[in-house]
């Protein structure tokens, strides 16, 4: 049976590239906790950048037909182009550090034959916490209910296992 991917082809081509052109992102915001496992929906994802100054960014996506496009004004930076259409370029995220800082909480989740960086759910939630936006504030209690699943999962695979019976005792 095929999987079926959250992304179209040409979306799927943009992080291909970018990840072939070694360029640092994670994915963050509601698309990285549903890769997570959280059950929500989201019509964007958001990409978070190392260095948005990386000429290897605008070559990465150039290859495939889209484009960045650096802030001018008052408008942030974008991608353009076929298949950019779902992705937003984060600069930053309520209540968490820099890139660098939060790079050490990724996970790496495999999409098809890619395998993405994911900003962890715990940092997710304290992200949307610290945002405190009425559409932030209906999805909090999601990404608890999913955090506490996972961890209760993790849990259960590292407790050791033993397969012995317990000893019984004879009357002699």
């Amino acid at each position: 049976m095929a999987e079926v991917l959250p992304l179209s082809e040409s979306e799927l081509r943009i992080l291909e590239s970018l990840i072939r052109h070694k360029i640092r992102f994670m994915v963050v915001g509601l698309s990285a906790a549903a890769l997570q496992g959280a059950p929500v929906v989201t019509e964007d994802v958001d990409l978070w950048f190392d260095d948005l100054s990386d000429p290897g960014l605008s070559r990465a996506v150039q290859e495939v037909g889209a484009a960045y496009v650096p802030p001018f004004g008052l408008n942030p930076p974008m991608l353009a182009g076929p298949g950019s259409e779902p992705f937003d370029v984060v600069i930053s995220m309520s209540g968490l550090g820099k890139f660098a800082d939060e790079w050490k909480h990724t996970r790496e989740i495999k999409l098809g034959k890619l395998r993405l960086k994911v900003l962890s759910l715990e940092r997710i939630l304290i992200s949307k916490t610290a945002a405190n936006r009425p559409k932030d504030k209906l999805v909090i209690p999601v990404l608890q209910n999913t955090l506490r699943t996972l961890q209760v999962k993790h849990a259960r695979r590292r407790k050791p296992r033993t397969n012995r019976k317990p000893a019984v005792q004879r009357n002699r």
